[in-house]
């Protein structure tokens, strides 16, 4: 039924189709890379310092 309906319209419109269809596949394709990512990918990547969250000298004045 939809293959009829597409092949009714005139050769400008079924190049729009056409167009928005590879507009959809491209969608698609992006939201499965997002979905393939990992919470904790970059663990043990980088090290935070032990005193990270400690108050800084500079900012004593302000505190």
């Amino acid at each position: 039924m939809l293959y009829a309906e597409i092949g009714s319209l005139p050769d400008d419109l079924r190049s729009e189709v056409a167009d928005f269809v590879g507009f959809l596949k491209q969608k698609h394709q992006l939201k499965k890379k997002i979905k393939e990512r990992q919470i904790g990918g970059l663990k043990g990547s980088f090290i935070m310092s032990p005193d990270f969250d400690e108050p800084m000298e500079e900012f004593k004045d302000y505190m």
